[in-house]
């Protein structure tokens, strides 16, 4: 059995004897441009501060490098990029299934809870299915699509029209753009 080598971590900048030019426009850890310099004065400068060297637009004529301690700017984006993920909203979509002998009653239970999934921030996908018997009487199908469309038009927002397969039709739909609105005037 072979094992394959791990492939090295890509290098997110050059730092310190790793910058391969002449010259740079280094700016100090206060971000103050110090000019073009070069390279051997403004790895001086970094040791002499007890800094690293970092190359932040390497490919620019000449390379932009800035002095400041490399970990602590490393963590410093890594916790940026957390917060960013922790404000991400991620939508879901949740399903409900309809079929075309489903009762009053329990419409109004699944428009519940279809109006629930919607507040949440989340997307419903919509399930209308035949099964056994049913299949025989297609119509049935595009008469229950209908009349769920004449309903939802009312409460939601219709991201996709009805998708009909065989023996099923699916239809996705998102909160309405106006109700945000209402809600915050409401508050």
């Amino acid at each position: 059995m072979r094992f394959k080598k791990p492939r090295p971590k890509k290098k997110l900048h050059f730092i310190n004897e790793e910058i391969r030019a002449s010259e740079v426009r280094l700016i100090d850890e206060e971000k103050k441009q110090l000019g073009i310099v070069p390279l051997k004065e403004a790895l001086e400068i970094a040791m002499g501060k007890e800094l690293d060297l970092v190359a932040i637009s390497p490919k620019a004529n000449p390379p932009v490098c800035r002095l400041l301690d490399y970990g602590k700017y490393l963590y410093s984006l890594q916790k940026k990029a957390h917060e960013a993920q922790k404000l991400q909203r991620k939508v879901h979509i949740k399903e409900i299934k309809f079929t075309p002998v489903i009762g009053d009653h329990d419409i109004e239970v699944k428009l519940k809870k279809i109006k629930q999934f919607l507040e949440d921030g989340n997307k419903v996908k919509i399930t209308i299915w035949l099964r056994g018997r049913q299949k025989r009487r297609p119509e049935l199908l595009g008469v229950m699509t209908g009349r769920i469309m004449n309903i939802l038009k009312e409460i939601a927002e219709i991201e996709s029209p009805p998708k009909t397969e065989r023996w099923s039709c699916h239809i996705l739909i998102g909160k309405k753009k106006g109700d945000k609105g209402e809600k915050d005037a409401k508050t």
